[in-house]
């Protein structure tokens, strides 16, 4: 039986931990917060099999993989590997959920480092498949390995990528749309609202099937990439994308109207992680129907 180690239980964590439960693996959960044992309750349940312990040591010690979820800042990342590396298993993977920090920061002048890598995943871990398995400088080929199979054993589809860089490889993609997509509203060229409209019943469905190279080849009919690249490529090639201005007067105006369009607080957010949810699992779903398997590739 498998035994994932949760450090740090927000979101992100409270999702690995139900993605391992899923699939019968034992889960140790720490954090240092006072309320964390009413938190897994209330998001697990009573399990016998998901422990919340008192410290780093008892979390990792029987792990055959450790996940840590703490902030986005790298000293704190440094600290929470230094005491996981000290009391982890010789074998477990040791992995960080980090979006954009690499583990070659994270590792710096630590012992080991040929244990640790980054597990990235999309949010929540639970449903999205993706996670960007991203070795450090010094991490062993044997733990990246390790960590490819017991993520697919996790039902997740990882992708090694093949070298550091802040933010990877979903992140950047995604920043880049996002830069793009605050500088038309700011522009006035469309609400958030109707950006999101188009996202959903455009872009957002074609790579849900597809990635952006396959649309290529298919958009170029029997001429492929090659005809797309040279005829309505050529010509869109030429457009010159935004900057959006980050000035604080300039993302209050975006942010005010993301939040008049989705609301704000508990119940607002309670209500979209509902929508979301079985929205991404029904597509999920009929993907797999389609593929007439549950590979993800």
């Amino acid at each position: 039986m498998s035994t994932l180690a949760v450090i740090g239980a927000g979101v992100i964590g409270l999702s690995w931990a139900r993605l391992a439960r899923e699939h019968d693996w034992d889960v140790t959960i720490y954090d240092p917060r006072d309320d964390i044992a009413d938190v897994v309750a209330a998001e697990l349940g009573d399990d016998p099999r998901v422990r919340v312990v008192a410290d780093i040591a008892a979390a990792v010690a029987e792990a055959d993989l450790v996940q840590e979820n703490g902030p986005e800042r790298l000293p704190i990342k440094q600290d929470l590997f230094a005491r996981v590396i000290a009391h982890a298993r010789p074998d477990a993977v040791l992995a960080t959920s980090s979006s954009s920090i690499t583990a070659t920061l994270i590792t710096a002048g630590l012992e080991h480092a040929s244990r640790v890598l980054v597990g990235h995943p999309f949010n929540p871990p639970e449903l999205m498949p993706l996670v960007e398995v991203v070795p450090g400088r010094d991490t062993d080929d044997e733990a990246t390995k390790r960590a490819v199979e017991l993520y697919e054993r996790l039902g997740r589809v990882p992708v090694v990528i093949h070298r550091e860089m802040p933010g990877f490889v979903a992140n950047r993609l995604q920043g880049a749309l996002s830069r793009e997509a605050v500088y038309l509203v700011q522009q006035g060229v469309v609400s958030p609202a109707d950006l999101d409209v188009i996202m959903r019943n455009s872009l957002g469905l074609r790579w849900a099937t597809i990635g952006p190279f396959e649309g290529n080849v298919l958009g170029g009919g029997p001429g492929g990439i090659r005809h797309l690249y040279a005829g309505v490529g050529a010509e869109t090639s030429k457009i010159e994308f935004g900057s959006p201005a980050t000035d604080p007067d300039q993302m209050e105006k975006v942010i005010s109207q993301v939040e008049q369009t989705y609301g704000t607080g508990t119940e607002a957010f309670d209500r979209l992680r509902r929508q979301r949810d079985t929205r991404t699992r029904a597509v999920l779903a009929a993907l797999r129907t389609a593929d007439g398997d549950d590979s993800g590739r």
